[in-house]
């Protein structure tokens, strides 16, 4: 049986939410699921991802595929990242402990970047509300003056 990580949309017309869930690759989108994974809105800016992801791992470890997407979201919250540094103590380069202490160095970084993101966004947000409204009048413009005509040039 193949097994996909895939997203299930949820939400009404034009507000996607959508929930990470491991499905047989044969069931329809929005159908039947083997377990949910976490939770992806993309209409907060940055996208609010909630993932958990040990279960992520587990399902990865057992050969689970991610479509395009979750392969993304998961790169995003370090899930992939994980992945390779377990494969790195499983052949013998390092140990578990290193392991986690590098994970850990990148997803503090990860989380200052977000954060910034975040701040950047909320900063930009509140000074387009701050911005005096400036709105463009139409403006008449005078006719110029008439050009001169035969009958002018004949009384002179």
């Amino acid at each position: 049986m193949a097994v996909k990580m895939r997203l299930q949309r949820h939400g009404s017309k034009k507000r996607p939410f959508y929930f990470i869930v491991v499905a047989d690759a044969r069931a329809p989108r929005d159908g039947k699921f083997i377990q949910k994974l976490g939770t992806y809105n993309p209409l907060t800016v940055p996208a609010t991802i909630q993932v958990d992801r040990q279960k992520a791992l587990d399902w990865l470890h057992k050969g689970a595929q991610p479509t395009d997407t979750v392969r993304r979201i998961l790169s995003f919250k370090g899930v992939l990242f994980l992945k390779h540094l377990l494969r790195g103590v499983s052949l013998g380069l390092f140990d578990e402990a290193v392991a986690m202490q590098k994970f850990t160095a990148w997803s503090s970084e990860h989380e200052a970047h977000v954060a910034k993101r975040q701040s950047a966004n909320r900063k930009a947000r509140i000074d387009s509300r701050n911005q005096p409204v400036v709105r463009k009048v139409a403006t008449v413009t005078e006719p110029a003056a008439a050009p001169a005509t035969e009958e002018t040039k004949t009384e002179e």
